[in-house]
C-alpha cells in the first residue's frame, strides 16, 4: 500500500528537524546523510525520497527555521520603537541559538562562517537582503510617522539598516565563542545599547516594560 500524503509530510519533517538539530550542533560538513537519517530513525534510503542532496536539505532546514522562527514573526509586528527593538533583542537572545528544539536561522547559519560552498554563501546573501531589506522598511515607516530623530532618507536608513545587521550578528558570535554567562550578557546588553544609538533612541526613554521582559530573558539564557 503506498504511503498517504500525511505519512510523506510527516517524515520530512523529521527529517528536517533531525538535519536542524545537527547542522546547528555540528555544521555541514561534519554532518552526514547516514548521521541525520539515523537521528531521524529511518533508512538511508528515504532521504533521496525527500531531498536531491544534503545542501538542499540544508536550504530546506535554513528556510523552515526562519518560517518558525520568533524573528519572522515579529517582522509582521505594528511599526513603532518598541516592536523593533524587541525584533533585535529576540534576535540577541543566547537561549534562542541554544535551543535545539527550534532552533532559529542564524543558528544554522552561524557555523558555516567564511564556509566557500556556493549554496550556503548565497543563503547567507539572501537572508542577510531580507533583514536588511525588514529592518529598511520599518526605519522608513518609523521615519515617516515622526518617531525618529532624523529624515529618514533612503541612504540613511540603509546605513541604519547595515549598521544594526553589525551590531547583531557581530555580537551573537562573540557572544556564543565565550562561556562565561555574565559576559556573554554584558556583549548583548552593549549591543542593544549600540542599536538602540544606531536608531536614535535614548535608553532611558526606551519602553520600560520591553527594557524588562529582555533582561528577564538575558537573565534565562
Amino acid at each position: 500500500m503506498p504511503y498517504s500524503k500525511t505519512h510523506k509530510s510527516q517524515t520530512k519533517d523529521r527529517i528536517l528537524r533531525s538535519a536542524t538539530e545537527l547542522f546547528c550542533r555540528h555544521g555541514f560538513d561534519k554532518v552526514s546523510i547516514g548521521q541525520i537519517m539515523e537521528v531521524a530513525r529511518m533508512t538511508h534510503g528515504a532521504f533521496y525520497t525527500h531531498f536531491e542532496s544534503k545542501e538542499a536539505l540544508f536550504n530546506a532546514s535554513f528556510l523552515e527555521s526562519f518560517k518558525r522562527s520568533r524573528v519572522a514573526r515579529l517582522a509582521k509586528a505594528p511599526f513603532s520603537i518598541k516592536h523593533l527593538t524587541a525584533l533585535v533583542t529576540d534576535y540577541l537572545n543566547l537561549r534562542a541559538l541554544r535551543d535545539r528544539g527550534a532552533p532559529g536561522p542564524e543558528a544554522l547559519l552561524f557555523n558555516e562562517i567564511g564556509s566557500d560552498r556556493p549554496r550556503i554563501k548565497k543563503l547567507y546573501e539572501e537572508a542577510y537582503e531580507r533583514m536588511k531589506k525588514m529592518l529598511e522598511t520599518r526605519i522608513t515607516a518609523l521615519g515617516r510617522l515622526k518617531k525618529l530623530p532624523y529624515a529618514a532618507d533612503r541612504e540613511t536608513v540603509a546605513e541604519k539598516a547595515r549598521g544594526i545587521i553589525a551590531a547583531m550578528v557581530g555580537a551573537v558570535a562573540v557572544a556564543r565563542s565565550i562561556s562565561q554567562e555574565r559576559e556573554q550578557h554584558l556583549i548583548l546588553q552593549a549591543a542593544q545599547k549600540q542599536i538602540l544609538g544606531i536608531l536614535g533612541v535614548n535608553e532611558t526613554e526606551f519602553d520600560p516594560a520591553v527594557r524588562k521582559g529582555s533582561a528577564m530573558r538575558l537573565e534565562h539564557a
